[in-house]
């Protein structure tokens, strides 16, 4: 099996984080925002792209923070920080929410984004 690269930006902006909800079509679910990284392309670039494709907005890549496997997908979570405004709509889900640390468990995630907050949650806490 063929394994594939994506990105996760875990957005920060005065102390809340960015979720994201996929469609209904897509499992309802909600999750970091990202994407594939593309042949050639480093995980900073696949981070400004992605987020500059789904949500019009230019950010600032930081460390990456964790890497989750699941099943094909190697899931590359990175830090990473406004450079403008908020975004208001994104062309891959249907709400945005912009959540407090202690909030992070109110919503439903997907599985490979969930150890990623329950790793965020776990340092700093």
């Amino acid at each position: 099996m063929e394994r594939i690269d994506v990105v996760a930006a875990i957005v920060e902006h005065d102390e809340l984080f960015l979720a994201c909800r996929r469609r209904p079509e897509r499992g309802g679910q909600w999750e970091f925002p990202g994407g594939k990284v593309e042949a050639g392309e480093s995980v900073d670039a696949a981070v400004a792209r992605e987020l500059r494709e789904e949500l019009d907005i230019e950010v600032i890549s930081g460390d990456v923070f964790t890497t989750v496997e699941h099943g094909e997908l190697r899931i590359i979570f990175v830090l990473a920080s406004l450079a403008d405004e908020r975004p208001t709509r994104s062309t891959d889900h249907d709400q945005l929410e912009w959540l407090a640390l202690e909030e992070l468990t109110s919503v439903e995630w997907a599985d490979a984004d969930r150890s990623a907050v329950e790793r965020l949650l776990t340092i700093r806490r």
